[in-house]
């Protein structure tokens, strides 16, 4: 038997570290060709590590949340005569380059066919499934082995295990038992690392505010003839197109009212103290996930109609929350969408969308009595809660790029009568 140190890997793309997301295996775990040892997390994807040779587990190169440098050591095995010759290139991980793997001095030994058989069934039984659904399935206590997938080659979805969930016990993730230090009227605490996505969006939120002066306009806009629209569309193709939401009538506005605010659909670099301002319109949607905050991309928003974009929004927003969207999705955006649609509240303080230069903010619509004529009537009013880069951005144009956002919205025949 010869020791073998497998290394993180060169993803590509100049990527020169990754933070370490999840270990399937411990010290002491007998692994098959194949199987899968970790998860690894760079700035646009998450990657499944598979071992390259058959034996056992000695010793892991880091824990969960670490970030380690390519080339550096993520494990070590004691590999087993049965797997693939130490000559023999690695596994690839992910159509990416393979990793490293080197053996040590120590000279062969007969295999072990009790490791060897210990090993292979765990390879085998282990069900196939994206990390951020192993993720889910631990927090809700759920063996994705006993879930069917759906997927290709029997892949487990996202929408597979929310269909089991129902039918089976989930568990309650085991809690950290509290520390001496904390005082007797804290209880029972849990700490819980923050790790793999939710660690990006943190340290891109930081960033984001770190880098931008911000500054949060707010508008009231009537939206009354916009549902009353809406509504109707809904109910004369409803069955044939998409359900229209807001979301493709508020895009639609913000292609018209960037025409005429050219420096809000744009990216600033504020290392070269460059601003590039976009024709073509990218729309991010902050959308919300069991993961974390993710920003999929409607992209050329200006050759799209209504149901169009409608379409392309659902299919983003369901590829994001079952973890199938896939990176160049999430990338090079113009301009950011944010909305909590029910849950929208009054007034937001978005945080934008880092190197883009603004975003616009949907708060909940809701019924309130307005002076018409004379009169008081029931009106559908929503505010717009827009952030924007001082840096670049004056509260003049600022506010003239979304007093043409309330506009089109309060006008909707203005949003195609070109």
């Amino acid at each position: 038997m010869g020791v073998h140190v497998i290394k993180v890997p060169d993803i590509g793309e100049g990527i020169a570290e990754v933070e370490l997301v999840a270990w399937h295996v411990k010290p002491g775990d007998l692994i098959a060709e194949d199987q899968a040892l970790a998860d690894v997390m760079t700035d646009k994807a998450t990657v499944e590590i598979p071992s390259p040779v058959t034996g056992r587990v000695l010793a892991l190169g880091g824990e969960v949340g670490q970030v380690l440098a390519v080339g550096s050591e993520l494990i070590r095995i004691e590999r087993d005569g049965a797997g693939r010759p130490a000559a023999e290139p690695a596994a690839s991980v992910a159509a990416a380059s393979a990793p490293v793997v080197e053996r040590s001095a120590a000279s062969p030994a007969a295999p072990s066919a009790r490791m060897a058989e210990s090993a292979q069934p765990a390879a085998r039984d282990r069900p196939i499934a994206s990390p951020a659904v192993r993720a889910r399935a631990w927090e809700l206590g759920v063996d994705l082995k006993h879930v069917p997938g759906s997927g290709p080659a029997g892949r487990i979805m996202r929408a597979d295990l929310d269909g089991y969930v129902p039918s089976g016990a989930a568990r309650t993730p085991p809690q950290a038992p509290p520390t001496a230090h904390e005082p007797s009227w804290a209880g029972t605490t849990r700490a819980v690392k923050i790790v793999g996505l939710r660690r990006k969006i943190a340290q891109k939120m930081q960033e984001s505010k770190r880098r931008i002066p911000h500054y949060t306009y707010v508008e009231e806009v009537d939206v009354s003839p916009l549902e009353a629209l809406r509504s109707q569309l809904n109910a004369r193709w409803g069955e044939q197109r998409v359900h229209l939401t807001l979301l493709p009538f508020l895009i639609r506005a913000i292609v018209l009212a960037v025409r005429e605010s050219p420096q809000v659909n744009a990216r600033f670099d504020d290392e070269t103290g460059v601003l590039t301002q976009y024709e073509a319109v990218h729309v991010g949607i902050a959308t919300q996930t069991d993961e974390g905050l993710m920003v999929p991309v409607l992209r050329d928003a200006q050759a799209r109609d209504l149901w169009s974009s409608a379409t392309e929004v659902a299919r983003l927003a369901q590829a994001a929350r079952s973890g199938t969207v896939v990176r160049d999705e999430l990338a090079g955006s113009t301009i950011t969408i944010t909305s909590l649609g029910r849950l929208g509240g009054i007034m937001s303080t978005p945080v934008i969308n880092h190197p883009e230069v603004a975003i616009v903010g949907v708060n909940r619509i809701a019924v309130r009595p307005v002076m018409m004529d004379g009169a008081v009537a029931a009106r559908q009013l929503m505010n717009l809660s827009s952030s924007f880069d001082h840096r670049v951005i004056d509260g003049a144009h600022a506010a003239e790029f979304v007093q043409r956002l309330r506009r089109h919205l309060e006008d909707p025949a203005t949003l195609y009568a070109e």
